[in-house]
């Protein structure tokens, strides 16, 4: 495995996921009861824009710099910009929040966070990043295997029956990932249906991702969504054109939340005309 995400951090879809990832927190967190997170693909946690690999592709300009920049007035990108800024306090003006600092961020003192990451540099610095907070446990361990030793969740005497799944691969196996990431989502639901589950996927030609939507649709969630950004022409194999997320269990008004910071991103991180983001329903909730 190759992928190294310090060379992506802060792109256009870390952006749009690590919107979503807080709405759907804070959607989670406006009830009293402790939840569980599980981050299966964390990567370090915590990434320097001012680093060679940042750098190196210089992404994170067309995506939290402009987003900076221009400070769009919309809850959820203000809800972010804010969470980015409580990172650059705590950790330099170069700083950048992967999922796991978000999660920690966004989360209290009484719910508990499971951060997988399989590569060993990435683990250690996971680890390294999380190492004075008890909410936080660090595993070097495949994120798949994770869901099924991790759910239903139990940490000592404590239940959660409430909680997020963020399932973030690097997708190195194109559409072959698909397949893993469905069958794991199948039978994480079977032993934890009540959680909510997000998976982010990359966008190159859409129309080759239509029999993962078919798929989607028929998995045991109460429901089932696709929210997507794309930041140019969907019509090229060679590049990201645009991402998004598969939402099982979506809370109550997260399409519509996501649904009106869209058009907005879409036009503040779009790279052509043919920008644009859509939400789609795959399951009514029920």
């Amino acid at each position: 495995m190759n992928y190294r995400h310090a060379f992506h951090a802060g792109n256009h879809a870390d952006v749009f996921k690590h919107i979503a990832l807080l709405a759907l927190c804070d959607a989670l967190t406006a009830k009293p009861a402790p939840l569980f997170a599980l981050d299966t693909h964390a990567g370090r946690g915590l990434y320097a824009l001012d680093g060679n690999s940042a750098q190196r592709t210089g992404e994170a300009e067309g995506g939290i710099g402009r987003l900076l920049a221009e400070a769009p007035k919309q809850p959820l990108i203000g809800r972010y910009l804010a969470a980015v800024r409580a990172c650059r306090q705590a950790h330099g003006a170069a700083a950048y929040p992967g999922s796991p600092w978000l999660l920690a961020h966004a989360l209290r003192a009484d719910d508990r966070i499971a951060a997988c990451e399989l590569q060993p540099e990435e683990a250690a610095q996971l680890k390294h990043a999380f190492a004075g907070d008890e909410r936080v446990a660090a595993h070097q361990r495949d994120g798949y295997a994770a869901m099924k030793a991790l759910l239903p969740p139990r940490i000592g005497e404590t239940r959660y029956n409430r909680g997020l799944v963020l399932i973030d691969p690097s997708f190195e196996a194109q559409l072959a990932e698909f397949d893993t990431a469905l069958a794991a989502l199948r039978d994480a639901l079977g032993r934890w249906p009540q959680g909510v589950y997000a998976l982010w996927y990359p966008i190159k030609r859409r129309r080759a991702l239509q029999p993962f939507y078919r798929r989607a649709a028929t998995l045991p969630a109460k429901s089932v969504m696709t929210a997507e950004l794309l930041v140019r022409a969907d019509d090229s194999p060679l590049r990201m054109n645009g991402s998004g997320l598969l939402v099982l269990n979506a809370p109550w008004h997260f399409d519509q939340q996501l649904q009106a910071v869209l058009p907005t991103l879409a036009r503040t991180l779009g790279e052509s005309a043919d920008a644009a983001g859509a939400v789609q329903w795959l399951k009514q909730p029920e």
